[in-house]
């Protein structure tokens, strides 16, 4: 029997190549999965190249620092509520603004972001101040203006309500006690914040 000293090469998949914005996003993606699951302290750019599958050096091309790489990994990918609620009451509408909130803080980029905001340092956390505040606190005040604006103008909140302490008492209560708390925030404990703190702060004066 005669055999042919040539044989055929197995079949082998070649994955393409990846480069622009497919690969920026495959980059992007690792970094928020190795803050959601090893945290900040724990995030290397030598792990995120290997969670992307490519090379450090291509992560190093595009973000020269682990501050820089994070900070865009939030931006794009937390989540946003484009919409305010509108069901007929200022408590109702605060509730499922909450709730919304809540649901950005626990999705993958929220985990992402309570880990940089619980394991950075000061000097660290000051890096992330502008991306913090420009994709979780502003629109959510914007819309927290949006359902008090309806509330007074369905004479359930006083006018004089509309001010910017009260604008910042919900963002600031999550982000607090999630920090210094660990709270969860259950059902309960939102309908405890909007019952004993908001509705009272926002209730028009007894005449």
């Amino acid at each position: 029997m005669v055999t042919s000293r040539w044989t055929a090469a197995p079949d082998r998949t070649v994955s393409p190549r990846r480069r622009g914005a497919v690969l920026e996003r495959a980059i992007l993606d690792a970094a928020l999965e190795q803050l959601s699951t090893v945290g900040w302290k724990g995030l290397t750019m030598e792990g995120v190249a290997a969670g992307a599958q490519t090379g450090k050096a291509a992560v190093y091309r595009r973000w020269p620092s682990k501050e820089d790489l994070v900070a865009d990994a939030l931006v794009s990918g937390l989540p946003r509520v484009e919409k305010a609620p509108d069901l007929g009451s200022v408590r109702e509408d605060l509730l499922t603004l909450c709730r919304q909130v809540r649901r950005i803080m626990y999705s993958r980029p929220g985990l992402a972001l309570r880990s940089v905001i619980h394991e950075c340092d000061h000097m660290q956390v000051e890096r992330f101040e502008g991306v913090i505040v420009g994709t979780v606190v502003e629109p959510t005040v914007k819309l927290l203006r949006e359902v008090i604006t309806r509330g007074i103008e369905r004479g359930e909140v006083r006018s004089d309500a509309a001010n910017g302490y009260v604008f910042d008492a919900i963002p600031a209560m999550m982000m607090y006690r999630s920090k210094m708390c660990a709270s969860e925030w259950s059902d309960q404990d939102l309908e405890e914040m909007i019952d004993q703190l908001m509705l009272p702060l926002l209730r028009p004066y007894e005449t």
